[in-house]
C-alpha cells in the first residue's frame, strides 16, 4: 500500500508519544498541530502489567508509527508525554498509575528506538500546551489544561510561559489535596485525583449500591436519571470545581480547559464545575474563571507532545 503524501509530508514532524495509565499512544504531528493520517497507533498499558510488557507497547508503538511515516517526511524530534511523576533531570517517570514503572527510564527508550532528540514532560503540560497551541486556550496568558481520565493531570501557562518546576511536575493538580488526612503518612484518597478520576467515581457509585462496572456504564445510567449516578457525577463535579478554585486562588487563572475521557461522561459536568466554582470560591475575583472543554478530542495528548518539539520556546 502506498504511503500517505499529504501536504504534512513535506512539513517538519516530530514523533509524539503519550503514556498513560491504560494505554500509550503515538503518531507524528507537523508543525502546524495536525496528526498526519495513518500514523496513529496505541497499545495497552494497565495496571498489572509488567515494566517490560509497558516498555515493549511503547516500542510498539514507535515502530508502528515511524513505518507508516510518509516517505522523506523530516523527523524533528521526539516529544513524550507521561503520567507522573516524572524527572526532567535524569529522563525517568514513575507513573502513579503504572506501579511497575518506578524511575523507569523512557526517555532513553524512545530516543534509542526513535533515532532522534528526545524531550520528556508531564502529560498534564502537553495537554496544558496543544490546547494553547491548538485548542481552546489559544490566546490565553494564564491558564490551566486538565485531563480527567484514568487519572487526573493538569498543567500550567503563567504570564505566557509554561510551568515545569524544579523537577518537571508543577501542574500535577490530580494530587491537590482537598481533604485534611484522617491518618498519618500518605493518603492518595484525600487528593482531587483520589476522589474524581474515572476509577474512583465508578468504586464509589458501586459502594453506594450502583451496579454497573464502567465509566461509560455510569454514563448511560446518569443519562437514565439513576440517583446513585447521578450522585457520582455530582461528587466528580465538585471535586473538580474545588480544585479549580485553589488553583485560581494561587495563579489567578483566565481560564481551564478540561479534556480526557471521563471529562465526557455527560455535557451537564462543566455547568456544574462552574456552580461549584461560584459556590466555594475562596476569592471574591475567582468566580467567572473561563471553565471549557478540550477542543482537541482525544488528539489532544499527542498534540502537546509533538508540541514539546514545535513549540519548544514555551518550555520552561
Amino acid at each position: 500500500m502506498p504511503k500517505n503524501h499529504s501536504e504534512s509530508s513535506f512539513r517538519p514532524l516530530a514523533l509524539a508519544v503519550d503514556v498513560g495509565g491504560t494505554k500509550v499512544e503515538a503518531a507524528l504531528v507537523d508543525d502546524e498541530a495536525r496528526v498526519v493520517p495513518g500514523t496513529r497507533h496505541r497499545a495497552a498499558t494497565g495496571a498489572s502489567n509488567t515494566a517490560e510488557g509497558i516498555a515493549d507497547a511503547v516500542r510498539r508503538v514507535i515502530d508502528e508509527t515511524l513505518a507508516s511515516a510518509p516517505d522523506g517526511a523530516p523527523l524533528v524530534g521526539a516529544g513524550v508525554g507521561s503520567a507522573g511523576p516524572i524527572s526532567i533531570e535524569r529522563g525517568t517517570v514513575s507513573p502513579l498509575n503504572l506501579a511497575a514503572w518506578r524511575d523507569f527510564p523512557l526517555a532513553d527508550l524512545v530516543r534509542e528506538r526513535s533515532g532522534v532528540e528526545t524531550v520528556l514532560r508531564l502529560d498534564g503540560l502537553c495537554i496544558l500546551l496543544a490546547e494553547h497551541w491548538a485548542g481552546s486556550l489559544q490566546g490565553y496568558r494564564t491558564a490551566m489544561g486538565m485531563v480527567v481520565s484514568t487519572g487526573i493531570g493538569g498543567g500550567l501557562l503563567v504570564e505566557g510561559r509554561l510551568v515545569g518546576g524544579r523537577t518537571g511536575n508543577a501542574g500535577h493538580v490530580g494530587q491537590i489535596q482537598l481533604h485534611t488526612h484522617e491518618a498519618e503518612g500518605k493518603d492518595l484518597s484525600v487528593t482531587l485525583e483520589g476522589i474524581a478520576a474515572g476509577p474512583r467515581i465508578v468504586e464509589w457509585a458501586q459502594q453506594q449500591g450502583w451496579a454497573g462496572q464502567t465509566g461509560e456504564q455510569l454514563a448511560a445510567s446518569y443519562r437514565d436519571g439513576d440517583p446513585v449516578a447521578i450522585a457520582a457525577v455530582r461528587r466528580c463535579a465538585r471535586a473538580i470545581g474545588e480544585g479549580i478554585a485553589s488553583v485560581c486562588a494561587l495563579v489567578d487563572l483566565e481560564a481551564v480547559a478540561i479534556g480526557g475521557g471521563f471529562s465526557r461522561v455527560t455535557p451537564d459536568l462543566f455547568d456544574l464545575i462552574r456552580e461549584t466554582v461560584t459556590d466555594v470560591a475562596p476569592l471574591d475575583t475567582i468566580p467567572g474563571v473561563a471553565i471549557v472543554p478540550s477542543a482537541l478530542s482525544d488528539e489532544g495528548p499527542l498534540i502537546g507532545a509533538a508540541g514539546l518539539i514545535h513549540r519548544a520556546a514555551l518550555l520552561p
